[in-house]
C-alpha cells in the first residue's frame, strides 16, 4: 500500500468512528513546545521526539531509538502550542525544596488550594461544597474554577477520580520519579474532553533511572505538630531495548490542633487545624520496545492513605479516620508505520476508594453518642486508539495530523451506614482530531515574520449525558527570533459530576412561613433538594492570548506575558441552599419555585422520594390544597462565571565565576465573578473570602557552584473580603529557603550523597484573621492561607 493511502486510510477510519459528517471542522487545543509559562524559562522550540524516518521509506527505525514521549495539549509530534504551558522539572523542584507535588501545585499562582487539599477546614464550603479536606490528598483547581474543572494526568493517561468532587490526588505520585510537571492553563477539551475548562495538568515520569537512591527526611512546625517522618527509595536500570523505574515512599505526619495556635486558641477544643497523615505509595514505570518498530509502555501506581481530622462544636466533638486506597494500571502500545506516522494504542483502569469512620463524643461525659461509616468509590476504565503524521509539506514545514477515537466508563458509590445515597455510572464514546499547519518558517528569510504557524482541533464526546462538539483555533506569530505572539480561542465542557447527577433526592415539608412573608398560618410548601439525572454539561468560551520575549542578545532572559478570558456557563449548582423566608417572592429564586402547583404536580414531585427521605417539618399530615409552592433545589444547571487575568512570568540566568544565579518568578491577577440566574446582578469571586486572592506570586533566586545549592522565594496572596462585613484582610507574604549539598561522584562512601535543609515560611507569618460566625470555624480563609506556620526539615539521600 502506498503511504498516502495510508496515512488517509487511518485517518478516515478514526474519524468516522465517531465525528458526524456535519462536524467535520477542524479546531485547536494547546498543541506543546517547550515553552514554560510562569515557573520557568520561556523558549518555542520545538519538543523533543523520537528520531524521524525518511518520509516515504518502509525501514523503521532502529529499536535502540524508539521514544514515545509524552507531550501536553497537542497530540501531534514536535508541534507547538499556543496556549501557555507551565513547565517545571525535577531540577527547580530539587532547587525550591518542594518535599511533594501538593506542595508544588500550592505554590503555582495560577492554582487555588481550595477544593480538597490538606489543610482546608470546614468553614470554608462556606465558599464551595468542594472546599473540604476529604482524603488528605492534594488537587489541581487551576484560576479557582473546582478541582471538577482541572483534568490531572499521568504520562498522558487519565486517573480515577478521588471523593465525590472529581478531585485527583497528585501529591500520591512519588516524587523522586517525576521528571517534570506540565500545566496548561488554558481549556483543553477540544484534544481531552471533559473536565479541561481551567487546563490540563500532566505528571511525566522519568524514563530512564539509572542505579538505586535512597533518602529520607525529618521536620517539623517550630509553632508545634506537624513532625514528619518520610522515607523513600527509587531504582531503575536501562537496557539497548528499554528501561524501568520503580519508586516508592512512606510518610507520616502528625496533625496540628487549634490549641497548637495563638489565633485559633477560642476555637472548640480538639480541632484540627491540619490532617494527620500516613501516605505509602507506590508506582512502576516500564518502556520495552518489542522489534524494530514497536514500543510497549506500561505504568502503574498504587498508593494508600490514612487520615485522622476533628471537628469541634460546642456540646461535642467529632473526630474521623479516612482510608484512601488507590490504584491505576495504564499500558500502552506505540507502533511506528511507514511515512513517519505513529499509531498508539492507548488504555488505563483505575479505582479510588475512600473509606471514613466518624465518632460522637460527648463533652459532658465522654460517651460516644455516635457512629458514622461512610465511603466514596470511584471507578475508571478508558481505551483509545490514535494516529499521527504528516499530512504535505508547506513552505513553513510538514503539515501534520493527529487523529483518534476512544471510550471512557465512570462508576461512583456513595454508601454511609445503611443508607446508598448515589450510585451511578456514566460512559462516552469521543473522536477527535487535531491538524497543524506551519505557514512561515525561520528557513524562508523573510523580513518582519520569522514564524506563522496555525493550528486547529476539535473534538465530540457522545456520552449519557449529551453530545457535546468542542472546537479550538490557534495561531503563533514571531516577527522575529526575539519575540513569539500566541492566541487562542476554542470551547470546553465539564460532565456533571456522578454525585450531582445520581445523589439521592429528598423532600421537606415546610410551613410557607419559613420560606416567604405573608403567608397564612396553615400555607405549606415542598422543598426538594438531591441529585438529578437530567443535567446537561456546563460549557464554556475560552480565549487566550500570550506575548515571549526571549532575546538572542540575553540568552539568559525568558519574558512571558499571558491574557486569559473564560466565559463559563449553564454550571450546575444547588440554587437555594439555606431554608429562610428570604426565598418566596424573591424575583432571583423566582425561576426555582412553582408557585400554587397542582396536586398532580405535587405527585409527581414526591414520586422519586423515598419514604424515608421525606420529612415533615409542618406537624400535620401532607395536605395538597395548603401546599402554595414547590422549591427545587436540586442540582440544576444555572450559574455563570467570568473569569478573566494576567500571567506574568520571567527568568533570567548569571553566569558568575565558577557559580550560577537564577532569578525567576511567576505571579497572577485574577478577577472573576458569578450569577446564580439572570435575574442576578454578577457578585465577585476572586478576592473574597474562601475563593482565589486576586494577586498570587512567587518570586526568588537560586545559587549553584560546585555541589551547593541555596534559593530564597518569596511567596505573595493579597488580602481577602468578608462579604459579611465588607472587611477585607491583609495580605500574607511568607519567604521559603533552601540550602543543599551534594558530594557528586567521588571513589568513596560519600559519594553522591546529598544532604538538605529547607524552611517554609521562614519568618514564621501567621494567616490573616477575619470574624467568624462559630467557634466552630477557623478565623482565618485555610483555602488561601496556611496554620503551619514556619516549617523546618532536614533530608539526607544517597545515589548508587
Amino acid at each position: 500500500m502506498k503511504t498516502s493511502t495510508l496515512r488517509n486510510a487511518i485517518s478516515i477510519a478514526l474519524l468516522a468512528a465517531a465525528i458526524g459528517p456535519g462536524e467535520w471542522a477542524m479546531a485547536q487545543d494547546a498543541t506543546k513546545d517547550t515553552t514554560a509559562q510562569g515557573r520557568a524559562p520561556v523558549t518555542d522550540a520545538p519538543a523533543k521526539t523520537h528520531p524521524k524516518k525518511p518520509a516515504g521509506t518502509s525501514t523503521p527505525p532502529a529499536a535502540t531509538d524508539l521514544q514515545a514521549v509524552t507531550v501536553t495539549g497537542t497530540r501531534i509530534r514536535g508541534g507547538n502550542t499556543p496556549s501557555p504551558v507551565i513547565t517545571i522539572g525535577s531540577e527547580q523542584i530539587q532547587q525550591e525544596g518542594f518535599t511533594d507535588l501538593g506542595e508544588l501545585i500550592r505554590s503555582v499562582p495560577q492554582n487555588f488550594s481550595g477544593g480538597q487539599n490538606p489543610g482546608v477546614t470546614v468553614g470554608a464550603i462556606q465558599g464551595d461544597p468542594s472546599n473540604q479536606n476529604v482524603t488528605g490528598g492534594s488537587g489541581l483547581n487551576l484560576r479557582g474554577l473546582g478541582p471538577d474543572a482541572t483534568l490531572t494526568l499521568l504520562n498522558g493517561r487519565r486517573l480515577s477520580y478521588g471523593g465525590f468532587s472529581q478531585a485527583v490526588d497528585i501529591s500520591a505520585i512519588p516524587l523522586e520519579a517525576v521528571e517534570r510537571v506540565e500545566i496548561v492553563p488554558d481549556g483543553a477539551s477540544a484534544i481531552y474532553g471533559s473536565d479541561a475548562v481551567g487546563g490540563v495538568a500532566n505528571v511525566i515520569l522519568k524514563r530512564d533511572f539509572d542505579g538505586v537512591t535512597v533518602g529520607a527526611r525529618y521536620g517539623g512546625a517550630t509553632d508545634g505538630g506537624l513532625i514528619t517522618h518520610e522515607y523513600n527509595a527509587t531504582a531503575g536500570t536501562a537496557w539497548a531495548t528499554g528501561g524501568l523505574i520503580v519508586a516508592g515512599e512512606k510518610t507520616s505526619n502528625d496533625p496540628i490542633y487549634s490549641d497548637q495556635r495563638d489565633y485559633t486558641q477560642s476555637m472548640y477544643r480538639s480541632s484540627t487545624l491540619w490532617q494527620g497523615n500516613d501516605l505509602r505509595s507506590g508506582l512502576l514505570s516500564l518502556h520495552q520496545s518489542l522489534g524494530d518498530a514497536v514500543e510497549l509502555h506500561l505504568d502503574a501506581l498504587r498508593s494508600e492513605r490514612n487520615i485522622m481530622t476533628a471537628q469541634a462544636y460546642a456540646s461535642a466533638y467529632y473526630p474521623s479516620r479516612t482510608a484512601t486506597s488507590v490504584t491505576t494500571v495504564a499500558p500502552s502500545l506505540d507502533v511506528w508505520l511507514p511515512g513517519d506516522w505513529t499509531l498508539t494504542f492507548g488504555g488505563d483502569v483505575g479505582k479510588d476508594k475512600a473509606s471514613s469512620v466518624q465518632l460522637a463524643v460527648s463533652r459532658a461525659n465522654g460517651a460516644i453518642t455516635g457512629r458514622n461509616a461512610s465511603e466514596f468509590i470511584n471507578k475508571i476504565l478508558a481505551y483509545e486508539i490514535g494516529a499521527e503524521g504528516p499530512l504535505f509539506t508547506l513552505p513553513g514545514g510538514e503539515a501534520r495530523l493527529a487523529t483518534g477515537a476512544g471510550y471512557r466508563y465512570n462508576d461512583f458509590q456513595y454508601p454511609s451506614g445503611n443508607t446508598v445515597y448515589a450510585n451511578g455510572d456514566e460512559s462516552s464514546r469521543f473522536a477527535y482530531a487535531e491538524l497543524s499547519l506551519p505557514l512561515v518558517g525561520p528557513e524562508q528569510g523573510i523580513g518582519g515574520i520569522e514564524r506563522i504557524e496555525l493550528t486547529g482541533a476539535v473534538r465530540t464526546e457522545d456520552g449519557d449525558y449529551g453530545r457535546v462538539t468542542t472546537p479550538k483555533f490557534g495561531v503563533i506569530y514571531a516577527p522575529s527570533a526575539d519575540f513569539s505572539l500566541k492566541a487562542t480561542w476554542g470551547k470546553s465542557f465539564k460532565a456533571p459530576t456522578l454525585v450531582q447527577r445520581y445523589y439521592t433526592q429528598f423532600a421537606v415539608y415546610y410551613p410557607a412561613a419559613t420560606l416567604g412573608r405573608g403567608y397564612p398560618v396553615d400555607a405549606t410548601a415542598l422543598w426538594l433538594s438531591g441529585g438529578n439525572a437530567d443535567l446537561h454539561p456546563e460549557r464554556a468560551r475560552t480565549w487566550s492570548a500570550s506575548l515571549a520575549f526571549h532575546p538572542e542578545a540575553l540568552s539568559g532572559l525568558e519574558m512571558d506575558l499571558a491574557w486569559f478570558d473564560i466565559d463559563y456557563n449553564a454550571r450546575v449548582v444547588q440554587p437555594i441552599t439555606t431554608a429562610n423566608n428570604n426565598v418566596l417572592g424573591n424575583p432571583i429564586y423566582a425561576s426555582f419555585v412553582d408557585y400554587e402547583p397542582a396536586a398532580a404536580v405535587q405527585a409527581a414531585a414526591l414520586a422519586n422520594i423515598a419514604k424515608s427521605n421525606f420529612i415533615n417539618a409542618v406537624g400535620v399530615p401532607y395536605d395538597a390544597s395548603k401546599v402554595v409552592a414547590i422549591i427545587d433545589s436540586r442540582y440544576v444547571n444555572a450559574s455563570r462565571q467570568r473569569v478573566k487575568g494576567l500571567d506574568l512570568s520571567g527568568s533570567y540566568r548569571f553566569d558568575l565565576g565558577s557559580g550560577r544565579l537564577v532569578v525567576r518568578g511567576s505571579a497572577s491577577w485574577l478577577d472573576s465573578s458569578q450569577a446564580l440566574t439572570a435575574a442576578q446582578s454578577p457578585y465577585a469571586l476572586a478576592g473574597t473570602l474562601f475563593n482565589p486572592a486576586r494577586i498570587n506570586s512567587r518570586i526568588g533566586a537560586v545559587w549553584q557552584q560546585g555541589g551547593f545549592t541555596a534559593s530564597l522565594f518569596g511567596n505573595y496572596k493579597s488580602g481577602v473580603t468578608n462579604p459579611a462585613d465588607g472587611r477585607k484582610g491583609a495580605s500574607f507574604t511568607t519567604f521559603d529557603a533552601m540550602l543543599r549539598y551534594d558530594t557528586g561522584a567521588r571513589d568513596d562512601a560519600w559519594s553522591n550523597v546529598a544532604l538538605e535543609l529547607s524552611a517554609q515560611n521562614l519568618l514564621d507569618r501567621a494567616p490573616p484573621l477575619y470574624a467568624v460566625t462559630s467557634l466552630t470555624y477557623t478565623p482565618y480563609d485555610s483555602t488561601n492561607y496556611s496554620a503551619v506556620g514556619r516549617l523546618l526539615s532536614l533530608s539526607l539521600s544517597k545515589h548508587w
